[in-house]
């Protein structure tokens, strides 16, 4: 599960990248801008034309990541008092790191998905 987690960061990143940064670059009127990181990385042309399996391979490896968290919410911590509290931060990082991975995707889903549905693009 913790490789899920890993993959469901990385996904959720890829979506931010590929979807929501160049929508808001142009939006911004940075169009060159995007172009000149297309220039520099051309796999984001890849990324955006495979956006459908990146947004469904990210959306299920959150909520597998989110399930694993969920269900060890109430687990144990070590009984030596380091480790309890290398277990507590544990916790809290990887609450903030599944957060800030929700995040993204969702923001990589609105600009990719739902602002093109509004404005008719």
């Amino acid at each position: 599960m913790r490789f899920a987690a890993y993959l469901s960061l990385f996904t959720s990143f890829s979506t931010l990248i590929c979807c929501a940064l160049p929508s808001l670059l142009i939006s911004l009127g940075f169009g060159a801008v995007v172009v000149g990181i297309v220039d520099v990385f051309p796999q984001l042309i890849v990324l955006t034309e495979n956006k459908k399996w990146l947004f469904l391979i990210g959306g299920i490896l959150l909520s597998l990541g989110s399930i694993s968290f969920y269900k060890a919410r109430n687990a144990p911590c070590p009984i030596d008092p380091e480790q309890a509290e290398v277990c507590k931060v544990v916790r809290k990082w990887s609450l903030i790191i599944l957060i800030l991975s929700w995040t993204m995707y969702l923001i990589g889903f609105i600009f990719a998905y739902i602002l093109p549905f509004i404005l008719g693009v």
